[in-house]
């Protein structure tokens, strides 16, 4: 007899975020609980966090309005994507067309966003939607550490 299937984890979470700066620590608080509720070898929660908190926070500073900004944290088998829903619809040109971008000046507190979002995940994107666009990254998935007994 096979046992009846237990509750099974969510693989997918999606929740809408103040327009507001107030948006990144519980974007970042979402993208770790995910990461840590799943069965299989997960992205780097610093590293999601980190890029996460980059494309919240640009779309609070660079969307006009109060409309809701969306998150969506997808578990994958090789990973993880994250979505960041917002609703303006013009694409954030130096994330994927890195060479009409000028360098961040180091003297900045702001302009390496879009940069890291680039160089630490495995592909990242744009695309756009019903009510705007969303920006996009994944990260691979880690595998699995040996218990130190086994080593």
């Amino acid at each position: 007899m096979t046992p009846p299937p237990g509750p099974s984890t969510p693989t997918s979470w999606r929740i809408a975020l103040p327009h507001t700066a107030a948006a990144v620590p519980v974007a970042r608080a979402l993208v770790r609980t995910a990461l840590t509720e799943i069965d299989s070898p997960a992205a780097d929660m610093d590293t999601a966090e980190l890029l996460t908190a980059e494309l919240v926070a640009n779309a609070v500073e660079h969307t006009a309005g109060d409309a809701p900004i969306e998150l969506v944290v997808e578990l994958l088998e090789t990973g993880c994507q994250v979505e960041v829903h917002d609703a303006d619809p013009a694409p954030p040109a130096d994330l994927t067309n890195p060479d009409d971008a000028e360098e961040p000046d180091p003297w900045q507190e702001h302009g390496r966003g879009l940069l890291l979002i680039r160089t630490l995940s495995s592909s990242c994107g744009h695309r756009p939607t019903e009510s705007g666009k969303a920006v996009w990254f994944t990260l691979p998935a880690l595998p699995r550490q040996r218990p130190p007994s086994e080593v």
